[in-house]
């Protein structure tokens, strides 16, 4: 995996958790993602009626259905649940921690739906990471001051939620440009959240400057960045490479709340950054040569899925 390609994911993917920490201070959950998607969705359907007409020939009904699902899964429930969060008082580092075990989950489940069989050194570094997630979020609890107990567990569900997201994708029988799943699955957001915050009477934007200094954050450095860069790193690289970079998002995430907000970052949070650190590391010289065969006599989803989608993302 390309090294810059992975640090530009890191770093905007993480710009996600702050910029959901700078629009909470001005308006709710909803108002902010339905600001955040809906002239987004407008701006790439006219790209998508002008420039990037190509990219949707040969798609089916089915397939721009698979993809709203998608959509759904991977930012409407994923991002609702990351800002209601954090709008409870977790931080935005601790939320990010707890998105951290998503490789763990998607390890686990690589194998028996996608035939992506994990090795036992990148179990290792699996583990690793979960052991630095671990670390950097009973710090972050301990001084957690008077955040419900249960409110650490809402950010689960949107991990769940994007994991669900991934494997639908991967299992996708037909490759689908990243202009189009982008177009579509911005304007699946769009329309849920601007129901949402319609029905919630929350749908009139405020008038702070603060607020669209937000939402410029989310939409140039989150959806473009971090969410483009999702999708694209997957298609090249696979499920366990992308998801063992999410290891770094927490510490990351810790070091940008500390510097904007004055949130905690001590030892255990440097700690916890070099146990990701090597989790990154240790994962990557596990990864299986290009058609090793697997558990079974199964070749490596490296050779059966991504090297073909590869040549899409490009």
């Amino acid at each position: 995996m390309n090294v810059l390609l992975s640090l530009a994911f890191v770093l905007t993917w993480s710009s996600g958790f702050i910029g959901a920490k700078l629009g909470a201070g001005s308006a709710g959950a909803v108002t902010v993602l339905m600001w955040r998607f809906l002239p987004l969705a407008l701006v790439l359907a006219v790209v998508a009626l002008t420039l990037a007409r190509a990219s949707w020939r040969g798609l089916t009904a089915r397939d721009i259905g698979r993809q709203a699902a998608v959509g759904a899964l991977s930012q409407s429930g994923y991002l609702l649940t990351v800002y209601y969060a954090i709008q409870l008082g977790v931080s935005s580092g601790t939320t990010a921690l707890i998105d951290g075990t998503q490789p763990l989950v998607a390890g686990a489940l690589a194998g028996p739906l996608l035939g992506q069989f994990v090795s036992r050194t990148q179990w290792i570094g699996l583990g690793l990471g979960v052991s630095g997630v671990v670390i950097v979020t009973a710090a972050d609890f301990a001084g957690g001051g008077d955040t419900a107990w249960w409110a650490y567990l809402v950010p689960f569900l949107g991990m769940l939620s994007l994991v669900a997201a991934t494997f639908l994708d991967r299992r996708s029988a037909r490759p689908v440009r990243p202009a189009v799943s982008m177009t579509v699955h911005c304007a699946t957001s769009a329309v849920i959240f601007t129901a949402l915050a319609v029905a919630a009477g929350a749908a009139t934007p405020p008038a702070e400057r603060s607020f669209w200094v937000a939402i410029g954050w989310l939409v140039t450095l989150s959806t473009f960045g971090g969410y483009g860069l999702y999708w694209l790193i997957l298609r090249r690289s696979g499920v366990t490479q992308v998801n063992t970079l999410m290891f770094l998002m927490a510490p990351v995430t810790a070091l940008w709340g500390a510097l904007m907000f004055g949130e905690p970052f001590g030892p255990q949070t440097v700690l916890g950054l070099a146990i990701g650190l090597a989790a990154v590391v240790v994962v990557r010289r596990g990864e299986r040569p290009r058609g090793a065969a697997g558990p079974a006599g199964r070749v490596t989803a490296e050779s059966e899925r991504t090297a073909p989608r590869a040549r899409t993302a490009r």
